[in-house]
């Protein structure tokens, strides 16, 4: 491992372009001609989703709606419904917003400026740096959970990120990103394919990495992780399993649903009420007439 920090940085991003090179995947948002609009669709389908689950209704999506004037013009139930079982739906209404705003703010063409992606329904600080740097190959630092773990091993020495991005993990991920625009998203989409193939959150496949020698963590010895535990999220009984199962309801149906018919879907009267509260407060439900539930329209 070379003792300059300038020359080992240089040295990872070399080496993991060249993996990427050999490795990618062929994810059908990543391919020449992509539409800034169709990277946008992606990036809201992947948030806490996995990319196998979301090849099919990425495409079915932009089937339907090629651009963004197009999911405008429909109503916000449909994209909810189109949204099927991806998960967390809310992720739905701030993708049809978004097309909304872009059609009537930006002429119907997703803007390129990162403050512009930023004032978008839905747009966060990753969400923003993705678009402009996969759709329109800007320089930004994409920070994602792959990207995230990938460099506290490989620059911290440490098995894991810490819980919330600091400003401290941000100016550390930017001294990675190559100065050329057009090296810096390969880069960035590059890293990110080496956290989610390689460099896994668990059992990492640390004899296949390109960076093997360059790795902090690995040097260290692999130190455990020593921060707070890292819990996964249970599904089984819980409101977002409430939820879904609501909205399956809902969406099965073009016409209002009656109260009756969603104790069919989930029979725990205290935990069906509110969650479905809490689909109407989210803006996912509407109460068109007493008694009876529905999409919005």
């Amino acid at each position: 491992m070379t003792d300059d920090p300038a020359d080992r940085r240089t040295a990872v991003v070399e080496r993991v372009l060249a993996w990427y090179a050999v490795h990618a995947r062929d994810l059908p948002w990543r391919r020449p001609g992509t539409s800034p609009w169709a990277v946008v669709v992606s990036e809201f389908m992947l948030q806490q989703t996995p990319v196998e689950r979301v090849r099919e209704p990425w495409r079915a999506w932009l089937d339907r709606w090629p651009t963004p004037a197009a999911l405008a013009a429909a109503p916000a139930g449909e994209a909810v419904r189109a949204w099927g079982r991806l998960g967390y739906p809310r992720r739905a209404l701030r993708l049809h917003r978004a097309a909304v705003a872009i059609t009537e703010e930006h002429d119907g063409e997703v803007p390129a400026d990162r403050e512009a992606l930023l004032a978008l329904p839905g747009v966060g600080s990753y969400t923003a740096a993705a678009v402009a740097s996969f759709a329109f190959g800007r320089r930004e630092v994409v920070l994602d959970t792959n990207v995230r773990r990938v460099l506290a091993r490989v620059d911290g020495g440490v098995a894991h990120p810490a819980g919330g991005q600091t400003v401290a993990e941000v100016a550390a991920a930017a001294a990675f990103v190559p100065p050329e625009p057009a090296v810096a998203a390969r880069w960035a989409v590059a890293v990110m394919e080496l956290g989610a193939l390689v460099c896994v959150a668990r059992s990492p496949r640390c004899d296949v990495c390109p960076v093997q020698d360059l790795c902090a963590w690995r040097a260290a010895g692999h130190p455990a992780w020593d921060g707070p535990p890292r819990r996964g999220q249970g599904y089984d009984g819980t409101d977002r399993q409430c939820r879904g199962a609501l909205l399956a309801v809902l969406r099965s149906s073009d016409e209002p649903v009656a109260l009756d018919e969603l104790a069919q879907a989930w029979p725990e009267e205290t935990q069906r009420t509110r969650c479905l509260a809490s689909l109407v407060a989210d803006g996912l439900v509407v109460a068109p007439a007493p008694g009876t539930v529905a999409l919005p329209g």
